[in-house]
């Protein structure tokens, strides 16, 4: 099977995203650092994004290097406070240059998962120690309650099943393909799950972090012709409006896993 098309993360406004999800960040660094202290540990940010990870990890002392392959995304990154202590490195994350045995942690908050991963998880074995962590979040399947998900069961109603591929990122939201990914090279996996609460203003405002800030979601409107877009478009606020509330907000919950495991 082919592999997905690369999302070009510098289309739209990553940092939107990012800003949403940095809670899941936090959790990421909160539950390695129960796996193995990260003072003074050395730590790499894998599929970094504009950095709350790394930043995360540098408040909790760790010494950090974080990897993107998007120069655009690290450039970002280096303008927030304490980014300075941060060794930024523009890579692949399957390759990511950096020395063998080289860290005590690797963490990731939504990243390696868009990366090819039986690559990404041979590159963060050679990365890490023996006995040092590893830890990631990852999007589950569906939506909260397993039905409806509206940044993409639209897309399935516009456009049709997506073509099969290799790997997908919601792949990583399924426990044992987890478990089995990791079997080989690493021991005492936990997975936790939460949800993320998604709120905007109104239905205007979702559709407008679609088209013009989620580089997925961005990608895609500017890879189709106008009919499709107005299509996706009309889908998209369709499913929005299903989550409105009497103040015009909408709101939803998306379900992850937040796993930890050690390297062996």
């Amino acid at each position: 099977m082919p592999q997905p098309k690369p999302t070009n993360w510098a289309a739209g406004r990553y940092e939107a995203v990012a800003e949403r999800i940095a809670a899941i960040a936090d959790q990421v660094v909160a539950a390695a650092g129960r796996r193995r202290p990260l003072a003074g540990a050395d730590l790499v940010d894998l599929a970094c994004g504009t950095g709350s990870a790394a930043l995360a990890a540098v408040a909790a002392d760790a010494h950090v290097t974080g990897v993107d392959i998007t120069p655009e995304l690290i450039d970002i990154a280096k303008t927030r406070p304490g980014a300075d202590r941060v060794a930024w490195v523009a890579a692949d994350a399957t390759r990511t240059g950096l020395p063998d045995g080289g860290f005590d942690a690797a963490v990731s908050n939504m990243g390696i998962i868009f990366v090819e991963p039986t690559g990404l998880v041979a590159e963060v074995a050679r990365l890490l120690r023996p006995g040092a962590v590893f830890g990631f979040s990852s999007w589950t399947r569906g939506g909260a309650d397993g039905g409806e998900n509206p940044f993409f069961t639209p897309v399935v109603e516009v456009l049709g099943p997506p073509p099969a591929t290799d790997y997908t990122h919601d792949q990583w939201g399924d426990r044992d393909i987890v478990a089995h990914r990791l079997a080989a090279d690493f021991d005492g996996v936990v997975i936790e799950s939460s949800e993320l609460t998604w709120s905007f203003a109104s239905v205007a405002a979702a559709l407008e972090f679609l088209e013009f800030e989620s580089p997925a979601h961005v990608n895609l409107f500017q890879g189709l012709g106008e009919p499709d877009r107005d299509r996706l478009r009309a889908g998209f606020e369709a499913a929005m409006g299903r989550h409105v509330d009497s103040a015009g907000t909408v709101s939803f919950a998306s379900p992850y896993l937040v796993t930890t495991a050690v390297r062996r």
